[in-house]
């Protein structure tokens, strides 16, 4: 999982310096909106919108952007019209993916996925086909700059984790769905800040690429990343640190 875990960190940071904000921006509107219209406009009563709020003051949403999305959601705006879909499929090497998508066109997102699927040799797949390869677990990663990583690991673990994996500065915490909120406020309380923490997919194996076969499943998942109505991308694959770099 190292690799993969590298390239978490290394879209991250290039998720800091983004210039394209309004592609940021409507992506996080929509996570925001169907978190809202799921279990309601109070963040204190719905753990999933802090969540998304959390994440678009990562990037520096403005408050009344995520006032207006939280509105759009609750109201009879045009938030209603938008519907969650995964896709799922198959990059080079065999290595599986799953697209979260929030649209208000499933036509034009599926001819979308399906196009970035085939322009980086890979197939889109049918429904089930990869899903099973992936389990539902609470994510939170936690710079360990000037910390102790075992220090966060026993926090975690006696909160209720059920893995911690330390790869440099990076600590990522695997929890349940049901203990992700425990075991978060736990880290919170320490001192531990996240500098990312959502409920996704962990791939259950990996399928190690090389050269070639390793930057066009990269090319491919930022291909896919890139498109206005994916919000995340999942993927089983696990390449070496200096192709990431050069990614």
């Amino acid at each position: 999982m190292s690799g993969h875990s590298k390239w978490s960190q290394i879209k991250r940071q290039k998720g800091a310096a983004d210039v394209k904000k309004g592609t940021v921006f409507t992506k996080m509107a929509r996570e925001i909106m169907l978190a809202a219209r799921e279990g309601g406009g109070d963040p204190d009563a719905n753990f999933r919108l802090r969540l998304a709020m959390d994440r678009a003051r990562a990037v520096n949403m403005p408050a009344a952007n995520v006032q207006r999305a939280i509105d759009r959601a609750v109201g009879a705006g045009d938030g209603a019209q938008l519907e969650s879909i995964t896709y799922e499929g198959y990059g080079p090497g065999g290595v599986s993916v799953m697209v979260e998508a929030a649209t208000d066109n499933r036509n034009r997102t599926a001819s979308e996925v399906r196009a970035a699927f085939t322009r980086h040799n890979g197939k889109l797949g049918e429904s089930g086909s990869v899903q099973w390869l992936f389990e539902q677990k609470g994510i939170i990663e936690i710079d360990a700059s000037g910390k102790d990583p075992d220090e966060i690991a026993l926090v975690a673990i006696d909160a209720g984790a059920d893995d911690v994996e330390t790869d440099g500065d990076l600590v990522t915490v695997y929890t349940s769905p049901s203990t992700f909120e425990r075991v978060k406020a736990a880290l919170d309380k320490a001192g531990y800040t996240s500098a990312s923490a959502e409920i996704s997919m962990r791939p259950t194996n990996t399928v190690r690429l090389e050269g070639g076969q390793a930057q066009t499943v990269l090319r491919l998942v930022e291909a896919l990343e890139d498109l206005d109505d994916v919000q995340k991308v999942h993927a089983n694959f696990d390449v070496p640190e200096e192709v990431l770099e050069t990614a």
